[in-house]
This record gives C-alpha cells, sequence and structure tokens, in this order.
C-alpha cells in the first residue's frame, strides 16, 4: 500500500513538472486570460458591465501578489471548510460504532 501511494504521489509531480521542462517557451496563461482574448476575437467593441469591487475602490487593478493572495486565502477557507465536513464524517461514523458496541448491536 505505500509504495503504492509513493508511486502515486511521483507520477502526481511528474506529471505536474514534465509540462515546464518540455514546453519552455510556452505561455501558461489562466482561463481570465484565455477568456478575454475570444470575447476580443467574438466582440472587438466589447466593454465590460461591471468593474471588481476592489478595484473601483483603489482606483485600479489590483497587483498580482494580492491577487495571488486573496486566491490563496479562498483555497484555505474552502480546505478548512472541506477538511472539518470530512472530520465530522470520520467522528460520526466512530461514534455510531461505539454506540452500536455499547447497545450490543451487530455491527455491519
Amino acid at each position: 500500500m505505500k509504495k503504492k501511494v509513493i508511486a502515486g504521489i511521483l507520477v502526481i509531480f511528474l506529471i505536474a513538472l514534465i509540462p515546464l521542462f518540455v514546453l519552455k517557451d510556452a505561455e501558461f496563461g489562466g482561463s481570465d486570460d484565455a477568456g478575454s482574448v475570444v470575447v476580443e476575437e467574438v466582440d472587438s467593441a466589447y466593454e465590460p458591465w461591471a468593474t471588481p469591487i476592489l478595484e473601483a475602490l483603489i482606483g485600479g487593478e489590483l497587483p498580482g501578489e494580492v491577487e495571488s493572495l486573496f486566491f490563496c486565502i479562498q483555497t484555505g477557507i474552502g480546505v478548512g471548510i472541506i477538511a472539518f465536513v470530512m472530520g465530522r464524517f470520520v467522528e460520526r461514523k466512530k461514534w455510531t460504532k461505539a454506540e452500536q458496541s455499547f447497545t450490543g448491536e451487530r455491527i455491519s
């Protein structure tokens, strides 16, 4: 089992790192960049109908570092919620097994 986990982690790292070395001159952009390029190709006169709230407050675009920070905070919150929910499921299973063994019911 341990060998399978290590092999899986190694495969994940290879999948992530091989494109960086094989495609040396490639540009890895996000979906926002790709979407804006497609919109400009379809309708060159398009103007966004809304601006991000923080950009409107500061009067310009957010620096890339701040955007990355917000993304990391959002990711951390999401991971925390997922871990909490999964932990609750594990604890519920433990409590159910303990309750069944206390009452003498058969555990399937």
